[in-house]
């Protein structure tokens, strides 16, 4: 197959030595309805890092709807989670704080006082997101953490319900609903069939939701992710990570309605609920019976869970254009490989050496498929410093739970297991019931890249330099290992072991040849 196109991540040419990055701290404050946050990345590019982030509930939009202020003890409690969040983004390094507010500053009475306090505390100028502006930053964020992200978002937080389509990369609509959760409780008043006809009858208002229908459906903030973690309690689902987790639209659908009635009826029995806030536990009926009706209207494929919203929308919108450009789990490997490989080297030399074992038509590889395996290859090294006899399930663990983003669960347990395999050899099975959330032929390609990162560890010992001048090929049935005259004492038993091992997943005989016996 030829270059793919969509990773433009330099992983194809061979890169110039770059200087070391010094990483420059981003500080960002959103000031929401519920909550307000401060999140510190580490620098502002493609897939960066957490260096702080903290949470204070004040729920500033708890009163919007009745008083049309915002509580005093709120404004309070946020002014002082403030001062704080300061004094840290100071001590870290941040040399600039970005601050976002939005529908409980947007719409409150009070609301410009409070800003011109928050401002002063903070020191920055606070971005008053509008109802737009606010869809936007949150469809910004889900194309940062999604690849080729291409459906509806929905941002549910404590005054409003953002909804906008992410249309292959182009923003369509942007509306803002007053359905955010501490709303509707103070419109309400826990009545649930005055819920159910009030976000019917806004929903109504919008006309292109539509174009929802048999299309993901990106579901952003923290009620809706801690329905995704009750979803995960009830079932048993095998891997803990909200970001990118799917579950079908009809599955969905029926898991609101069960949690809407066990919240109302016998919160008790609800798996995982005692562990929620109380704040969390009061909003959780309203998110699950919004995310009912907004399934009822849209009628999307699946629900998808994005761990990013609006903070990391605002970072992305920082970025330069090729930067935002780059596959965030190409540019996450590729950060980690230099972190912790020996040469990262030998793994993008990989990438263009295990390219010959796919050449063949039953073999050959979709898109996805290739960018799994490029990222198996820039990682392969990673866990080189783990004692021997754990390295394999540590390794496992590391890369299932990495803070990757632009991947999908599949794709993580995939990743995973060619680590695995890379480390403990194909015959050994993981004890990990993440593994039943792949297919066989996943399964198998995972141990194939595996058992291919050990032929080529056998000869390169990791190092660069060495896999151009000993290719491999598989051809009709046969797979050729060739080395070079020079390396040609880098033959042995166990580098036959290890290509007879790779021979048999690909069902074919494995042949050593030294370059000076060719013809």
């Amino acid at each position: 197959m030829g270059n793919d196109k969509g990773l433009e991540t330099g992983v194809y040419k061979k890169k110039k030595k770059k200087k070391k990055r010094k990483n420059k701290p981003v500080a960002i404050i959103d000031i929401g309805s519920n909550s307000v946050r401060l999140v510190i990345f580490d620098s502002a590019r493609r897939s960066p890092d957490t260096l702080f982030n903290e949470k204070i509930s004040c729920g500033l939009g708890r009163e919007i709807a009745s008083t049309g202020r915002l509580p005093d003890k709120a404004v309070e409690r946020a002014l002082e989670a403030l001062t704080r969040f300061r004094a840290i983004a100071d001590r870290i390094g941040a040399k600039k704080i970005h601050v976002i507010a939005t529908a409980a500053a947007r719409e409150a009475e009070n609301g410009p006082d409070f800003l011109t306090w928050a401002q002063g505390i903070c020191g920055s100028k606070i971005q008053l997101l509008s109802g737009r502006g606010e869809a936007e930053m949150a469809a910004n964020g889900v194309m940062a953490g999604m690849h080729h992200a291409d459906g509806l978002a929905g941002d549910m937080g404590g005054g409003s319900l953002e909804l906008i389509d992410i249309d292959e990369g182009v923003l369509v609509g942007g509306d803002t609903l007053p359905l955010g959760s501490l709303r509707m409780m103070d419109i309400t008043k826990g009545d649930m069939q005055k819920a159910k006809e009030f976000i019917d009858e806004h929903l109504a208002t919008i006309d292109w939701l539509s174009r929802g229908k048999g299309r993901p459906f990106y579901a952003v903030g923290g009620t809706w992710r801690a329905m995704a973690r009750l979803y995960m309690k009830q079932y048993d689902y095998p891997l803990h990570v909200m970001h990118n987790f799917s579950i079908d639209a009809d599955e969905a659908h029926r898991f609101a309605d069960f949690v809407s009635y066990k919240i109302l009826k016998s919160p008790e029995t609800l798996l995982g609920f005692d562990e929620l806030s109380k704040v969390r536990q009061s909003t959780l009926p309203y998110g699950a019976l919004l995310m009912e009706r907004v399934i009822r209207k849209i009628e999307p494929s699946k629900i998808i869970t994005s761990s990013f919203g609006v903070r990391e929308g605002l970072l992305f919108s920082l970025l330069r254009p090729g930067e935002r450009k780059r596959d965030p789990l190409i540019a996450a490997c590729e950060d980690l490989a230099e972190m912790r490989a020996r040469c990262p080297k030998h793994g993008r030399e990989l990438c263009e050496w295990t390219d010959k074992l796919f050449m063949q038509e039953e073999s050959l590889e979709t898109e996805e498929e290739k960018r799994l395996r490029y990222a198996a290859c820039l990682l392969s090294d990673i866990g080189w410093r783990s004692h021997p006899d754990y390295r394999s399930m540590q390794t496992l663990d590391f890369v299932a739970y990495a803070s990757f983003s632009g991947i999908d669960h599949a794709g993580r347990v995939f990743l995973a297991l060619t680590q695995f395999f890379r480390h403990a050899g194909v015959k050994e099975e993981p004890d990990a019931a993440i593994i039943d959330l792949l297919d066989e032929r996943a399964l198998q390609r995972a141990r194939i890249i595996g058992a291919a990162i050990r032929v080529a560890t056998m000869v390169s010992a990791a190092l660069p330099g060495l896999m151009e001048n000993t290719p491999i090929l598989l051809d009709e049935d046969r797979l050729y290992l060739t080395l070079s005259s020079e390396n040609a004492v880098l033959e042995g038993e166990r580098l036959q072991k290890r290509l007879g091992v790779l021979a048999k997943l690909l069902g074919c005989k494995p042949v050593v040849r030294v370059e000076h016996e060719l013809v």
